[in-house]
């Protein structure tokens, strides 16, 4: 469990972390929106470009010391920051980081199939909650680690390569299991429809928190409100998913019926993202906790849909790694593709009513995500 926990606090630091700091490393280096979303997207892509990999390299190293050399890369990318006030190294060390959460992500999967089968919901619910308290972490942590190391971005970025290496220690001294006989093939289900609606589910859901991560404060400093209190309402954000990622799986475990709760957090995440996008005066404290609980519910109830659907850690990798592949391939254009709104429509209105709609949409599809009829 010590080693599930570290790895999921460190899948998220290294993305949410540009987030209070964009504007001004987008000025410094002087690269316009859409290219300093690519800090974001790229690393979104690449954890959808490689998340197949992800079961093929359990099958031939074992799954956890694929977490294992999960763990290295992303330490070795955070360390890069240091020095990466020129913009393609800094974009390189976003590349570095997707390709490794993006395999780790799938195998993670597959650990709490394996260790944790008669409990997946509690540890599900474990998973997603320090997933979010990293993500959390980087939003709220790196603007002053970033003044205490003499106002150096890149240091500011950096510092998160300290729990990555803590991880990588733990990492290191977790025993390899073989993957038992007829579990030998690293082959994704594209040919199940069932498995392209998790995937699609996934993709909105994940579309709207990177979106959200790169520009929420952008929006609410459009509106009028300082920079200060811009991340005052994204810290909100971010920190009321911590209880949110946690209930939701323990709730979908403990009374069932898990695509009701996925409508619900649907509902309010349209509504609230209604509001930001006309009404962004309209107390923002609130809309954007509600908001974060309803984004961050469908984040952590799509994390265990696979575990469910599938009965070996294997298949459920396998699972998982097609929904990441189809989810953030699709979810990478969400920040460029929001910023290149912004750029063109000269406000983010247009951009944010487009998130709107993938949020209706996302109701659409967890209402079809009920249970199978053989009672899965």
């Amino acid at each position: 469990m010590l080693a599930l926990v570290l790895a999921a606090i460190n899948l998220r630091p290294g993305l949410t972390s540009f987030a209070p700091l964009i504007e001004r490393i987008a000025q410094e280096l002087d690269l316009s929106r859409s290219v300093i979303s690519l800090t974001t997207a790229l690393p979104v892509l690449l954890m959808g470009l490689f998340a197949p990999l992800a079961p093929r390299l359990a099958v031939r190293i074992g799954l956890e010391r694929a977490i294992t050399l999960c763990m290295a890369l992303i330490a070795v990318a955070l360390a890069l920051r240091a020095i990466g006030h020129i913009a393609p190294l800094l974009i390189a060390t976003a590349g570095l980081l997707g390709a490794g959460i993006a395999v780790a992500g799938p195998l993670l999967s597959g650990f709490i199939k394996r260790y944790f089968s008669d409990r997946m919901g509690t540890a599900g619910a474990w998973y997603s909650l320090c997933m979010t308290i990293g993500g959390t972490a980087g939003v709220v942590l790196t603007v002053p680690a970033t003044q205490l190391l003499g106002d150096d971005w890149g240091l500011g970025l950096a510092m998160w390569f300290v729990p990555a290496a803590i991880a990588l220690a733990v990492w290191l001294k977790v025993p390899a299991a073989g993957e038992p006989a007829g579990q030998q093939q690293g082959g994704l289900p594209w040919r199940q429809p069932r498995a392209w609606l998790i995937s699609l589910y996934f993709a909105l859901q994940a579309g709207l928190f990177y979106g959200l991560a790169t520009w929420l404060v952008a929006r609410y400093h459009e509106a009028g409100f300082s920079l200060l209190e811009s991340n005052a309402f994204f810290s909100g954000f971010m920190l009321v998913g911590l209880p949110a990622s946690f209930l939701m799986p323990w709730l979908a475990q403990r009374f069932g019926r898990r695509h009701w709760l996925m409508v619900a957090c649907g509902v309010v995440a349209t509504l609230c993202l209604a509001v930001i996008t006309w009404l962004p005066t309209f107390s923002p404290v609130a809309i954007c906790m509600l908001l974060g609980v309803a984004l961050n519910g469908t984040f952590s109830l799509s994390l265990i849909l696979p575990m469910y659907e599938a009965a070996t850690p294997l298949d459920v990798s396998r699972l998982t790694a097609m929904m990441l592949c189809t989810g953030y391939c699709l979810a990478c254009f969400s920040p460029v593709l929001t910023g290149f709104g912004r750029d063109l429509g000269g406000d983010y209105r247009l951009p944010f009513t487009a998130l709107t709609l993938a949020s209706a949409t996302m109701i659409v599809l967890a209402s079809r995500l009920g249970p199978r009829r053989t009672g899965a």
